[in-house]
């Protein structure tokens, strides 16, 4: 049995989206579109995507409804094509041209609904010589120089999760691209082709970088610049309990503010003089060992010092901002990230948990009117 849906919820409210099902950054873009109110009907395939985890803890289904199709079977494919002709927006991540090879690409979606915007994320995008390569995302976010960006200067580049190329080099960019593409297509009656890359998003996220890059305010190399660890105050500390400390006290007034709740001397001078980072950062280190995190948390706590304890994804959760502004929530028994941004006028939510496989077929089929979708009207006895 489904969760009923609250209609009407969100800003993306009537905006209709199929997701060929996937896994990485094309279900978390479509989540995404979902938390927003759209519509998103998942196409599962029979026995489930690669990598999944349990359909009831995938809470990157949240807020959809899922029909199965086999794209292989002889009347696959029109299936997906009758989802398509009443879509808004379909969205697949599949390798350039697998969806062609399926009966499923741009062209026969095109010539049944011509206002469709048809969304395609890719790690290395949809042309170039690795284009049919396989990947995911720590070898599409290398050569484009933000995985080298990231770590100790003498130590391998850190991996941040999938967090940069997958979710906000893929599925960030891959929302905005067919929102803005579905903003045309309403004005204009003519959809699209998005070519969304996972390597094209990521190299987008690091503009400023370049731009300081080229005014000579950036080193091309590791652990040496403001903002990439190797500032003393622009960094993580650990404290006498084995945790850490985040500092940001990047403009004069905050430093001064956390140098003196610190308990470090005057070292004015010594933030703008590179030559003495070291030194700083040795005193700073020292300083943050000589209590725990939550002794720390309570002495910064209140001023503009910009210093934040680092919290594990079960503490967060429960830290006195995110919690008093909800940005956690609980559904189904599961603790996850709320939707965001929020709205004023059309407040979002997570309506339903994780869709399960094929659950939802008969109320697609039924409120898309799409027939064909129901197992008795494809085969007729």
């Amino acid at each position: 049995m489904t969760t009923a849906r609250t209609p009407g919820h969100g800003p993306l409210s009537g905006v209709r989206v199929v997701e060929l099902a996937g896994i990485g950054p094309g279900p978390f873009a479509a989540m995404l579109l979902a938390d927003l109110g759209a519509d998103v009907v998942r196409v599962d395939r029979p026995g489930g995507p690669g990598l999944a985890i349990d359909p009831a803890c995938d809470v990157t289904n949240r807020n959809k409804r899922s029909v199965v199709v086999d794209l292989k079977a002889p009347d696959g494919p029109e299936q997906v094509l009758g989802l398509a002709a009443r879509a808004d927006i379909l969205v697949e991540g599949y390798r350039p041209g697998v969806a062609e090879r399926l009966g499923v690409g741009p062209g026969p979606c095109h010539a049944r609904n011509p206002r469709l915007v048809y969304g395609r994320m890719t790690g290395w995008g949809q042309d170039g010589p690795l284009a049919q390569r396989a990947g995911h995302d720590i070898a599409y976010i290398a050569p484009t120089g933000t995985l080298g960006m990231i770590g100790r200067p003498d130590e391998p580049p850190a991996v941040p999760a999938n967090l940069l190329g997958d979710y906000a080099g893929g599925s960030l960019y891959l929302v905005v691209g067919v929102l803005a593409a579905l903003h045309h297509a309403r004005a204009s009656g003519t959809g699209q082709v998005v070519d969304a890359a996972i390597v094209d998003g990521t190299a987008h996220l690091s503009t400023m970088i370049h731009g300081m890059l080229a005014a000579g305010g950036w080193q091309d190399r590791r652990g040496a610049n403001l903002l990439d660890g190797g500032c003393p105050y622009y960094g993580t500390y650990e404290t006498a309990d084995g945790r850490y400390m985040a500092v940001g006290a990047l403009e004069p007034q905050f430093y001064a503010e956390f140098l003196t709740l610190l308990g470090v001397g005057d070292r004015a001078a010594a933030r703008k003089d590179v030559t003495r980072w070291g030194e700083l950062r040795e005193e700073v280190a020292a300083r943050f060992k000589s209590r725990t995190r939550d002794e720390w948390t309570a002495v910064f706590d209140g001023t503009d010092a910009c210093v934040a304890p680092v919290l594990s994804l079960r503490e967060a959760p429960h830290h006195p901002h995110l919690a008093a502004r909800g940005t956690f929530t609980d559904h189904g028994g599961i603790t996850q990230p709320a939707p965001a941004p929020r709205f004023s006028a059309t407040p979002t939510s997570v309506r339903t948990g994780p869709a399960r496989p094929g659950a939802d077929t008969a109320d697609v089929a039924r409120d898309w009117d799409v027939p064909g979708l129901l197992p008795a009207l494809r085969n007729p006895q």
